[in-house]
């Protein structure tokens, strides 16, 4: 894989890119677990919880309110990306090379990379900082993103060395890749946390920006394989909250061999922010979140289909 605006050639599967690490999770599979967020997904979601795990390459966050103009990065840039014209030190774009010294020198936090590049080696020692934890509560660690099958490679390096370490390995995912590499994933994973949002192909497009053929399909491979799958269902208003998709959900998540549960996330705006911070456009300004009621009926239309539901993660 080669990371756009990134000279480094990822080769073999032994690195990869990363934009976050949560320890102490328990939203993400069961006990206690170690979140690995990869960074680039082939979905654009309105609704994003990590609008910053979309871009496929590193980024430079630059919060111009906290910069002081101290100078300090400028003196630093060995891209000669920052200029001091009319006081302002913003990055130019263009020449910025996502290197990250700006951010080391910067003494405000004005200035944040998003996203780099670690090995299998690296993270998995991360991930071994928490063993304690997974022994005593049957947890492990989880690969989420952004979409952790966009880098398969890597996926699986890292899948298999905290298989060798007698981890619990869960993927969340949105299942949009070719069944070659899922089945290849699916060897070295525990369980899959699968995101169904729209079971109509065009309101999928429309929403996300692809079609679901492929999601659906994958997910059936996956329940023939006989895997381990959770359903994660996000309930977000005016675009999956009514009862027809819950009740074509149900029936065909009923239809699947083993019949996986569901888990009803129910839509917050806690994302809103976090698209300020980065600068993008929060396109569910707008909506509301759904009733208590509201999520009751949709559960128990998931119910009278013989699912069995919770709700939240």
């Amino acid at each position: 894989m080669k990371l756009k605006g990134h000279s480094q050639e990822i080769e073999d599967g032994k690195a990869g890119l990363i934009f976050d690490i949560k320890r102490y999770s328990v939203h993400d599979g069961p006990g206690i677990r170690t979140t690995i967020f990869f960074k680039g997904c082939p979905l654009d979601c309105p609704w994003c919880q990590n609008p910053e795990s979309r871009d496929y390459s590193p980024q430079l966050l630059f919060r111009k309110e906290k910069c002081i103009v101290c100078g300090s990065c400028l003196d630093t840039c060995p891209a000669g990306a920052i200029s001091s014209e009319n006081g302002d030190l913003s990055p130019d774009s263009e020449k910025c090379i996502c290197c990250g010294t700006c951010t080391e020198a910067c003494p405000t936090g004005a200035r944040e990379m998003v996203g780099r590049i670690m090995s299998v080696g690296e993270v998995v020692r991360e991930v071994e900082k928490d063993t304690l934890f997974y022994d005593e509560s049957g947890g492990g660690v989880t690969f989420s993103g952004g979409e952790p099958l966009a880098q398969p490679d890597f996926l699986v390096g890292l899948l298999k060395a905290c298989g060798e370490r007698g981890f619990h390995r869960a993927v969340d995912t949105t299942g949009l890749t070719d069944p070659g590499t899922l089945i290849q994933v699916a060897k070295e994973t525990d369980l899959f946390l699968y995101d169904l949002k729209l079971m109509d192909p065009e309101l999928h497009r429309q929403f996300t920006g692809v079609t679901n053929e492929r999601i659906i399909s994958n997910l059936r491979l996956l329940t023939r394989m006989a895997m381990k799958v959770v359903i994660r269902y996000p309930v977000i208003p005016s675009v999956n909250d009514d009862l027809e998709n819950a009740r074509l959900t149900a029936e065909f998540v009923g239809s699947l061999e083993g019949v996986p549960d569901v888990n009803i996330l129910p839509f917050h705006k806690a994302a809103r922010d976090k698209h300020k911070r980065f600068g993008l456009d929060y396109r569910l300004d707008e909506a509301t979140e759904a009733s208590e009621q509201q999520i009751a009926r949709i559960s128990a239309v998931m119910e009278e289909n013989g699912l069995t539901v919770k709700i939240g993660g």
